[in-house]
């Protein structure tokens, strides 16, 4: 039988799911109305003062879950940029994505937005929020496959922090940037093992530390007060020396959502303050890993450079892309829970 949309009113919004290492991304194709700015980060506050009704019927349930990530494809200022992007999850909009710049990389190749592929790779430049970022996609006989892409200036923020967290009494921090900031400290500390312990145990220590940084650590960032803010906490299993072996963590961001990879933009900031304590040297790729899932990204550091008045490196990590669905979402008027609701 046909599928095809039952009688309904209103728009409809067309989207194309993938996930990244476990990540789900849902990329919003058509149906959005038009979202003003100038710019990629005058958009990203107009969507959120007047467009994020849009965002909880996407990412909330009945059509999506509480650690649903989304992508909202938009016109760049930037000339170069074959993409803008504004990146959405259950509390607001993050300034950057690295699962799902993988997964846009592959998607903007197949969908043609990248009017001449090349082979073996083809470039897709993406406009976050944070910066131009550059992917960079595996293309063979019309086929896509995995995708590195390079980091805006990622840096170490400030190192060996103390600050209060409730529940746990003085714990010491890492703070990095990778397109967006994290806290940093080894699961350890709280008695638990990234791999094995209950993710409710590890999602209750990480929550609990981002409310201390940000009550207690003033960010800032020399591009634009629009990305200085915390954006979550990944706890790590310590290993932090340059290995050949796998290094594992856990992020949780946002309103305590779970991120199923290793987290792109939190292994931008991890290698940025590996290298910057001397654990690491340019171009040694680290193999980092979910805790949760057990999926993989490969990360390094490729370049120095500078971020303001911040010792800064370009990051490269790879990983892999894939499609679960195409959606078409509808809201009838008569539906009291068409906005969404979250269980926690």
């Amino acid at each position: 039988m046909e599928m095809q949309l039952p009688p309904h009113e209103g728009d409809e919004l067309s989207v194309v799911d993938m996930h990244t290492g476990g990540e789900p991304l849902r990329i919003i194709l058509g149906g959005y109305p038009e979202v003003k700015g100038d710019s990629v980060l005058s958009k990203r506050r107009y969507v959120r003062e007047h467009l994020d009704h849009l965002r909880r019927m996407l990412m909330y349930e009945p059509r999506g879950h509480y650690d649903m990530y989304g992508a909202l494809i938009v016109d760049s200022e930037i000339p170069e940029a074959h993409v803008g992007v504004l990146f959405m999850h259950n509390e607001g909009y993050s300034t950057m994505c690295g699962h799902a710049v993988i997964a846009l990389g592959r998607f903007a190749v197949d969908y043609r937005l990248v009017k001449e592929p090349q082979s073996p790779e083809t470039q897709v430049n993406i406009h976050c929020p944070c910066g131009l970022v550059k992917a960079f996609v595996e293309y063979s006989n019309g086929k896509t496959g995995g995708v590195r892409f390079l980091s805006v200036p990622a840096f170490a923020f400030a190192t060996d922090v103390t600050v209060t967290v409730e529940g746990f009494g003085d714990v010491t921090v890492d703070v990095g940037y990778g397109g967006a900031f994290y806290a940093f400290v080894d699961a350890q500390r709280f008695g638990l093992d990234v791999t094995k312990s209950r993710t409710r145990d590890l999602v209750d220590a990480a929550t609990a530390v981002t409310n201390a940084v940000r009550s207690q650590v003033k960010l800032n960032h020399p591009i634009s007060d629009d990305l200085a803010f915390l954006y979550g906490t990944i706890l790590t299993d310590g290993k932090d020396d340059f290995s050949s072996d796998a290094t594992s963590n856990i992020c949780v961001f946002a309103e305590a959502q779970v991120d199923r990879s290793p987290t792109g933009s939190g292994v931008t900031a991890r290698v940025a303050l590996q290298y910057h304590k001397g654990l690491i040297q340019l171009n040694q790729t680290r193999t980092f890993q979910s805790g949760v899932t057990g999926s993989q990204f490969t990360g390094k550091a490729v370049e120095e450079t500078k971020c303001g008045d911040f010792r800064a490196v370009v990051v490269e990590v790879a990983g892999r892309a894939f499609y679960t669905g195409v959606s078409c979402f509808v809201q009838e008027p008569d539906d009291e829970l068409t906005c969404g609701f979250l269980l926690k």
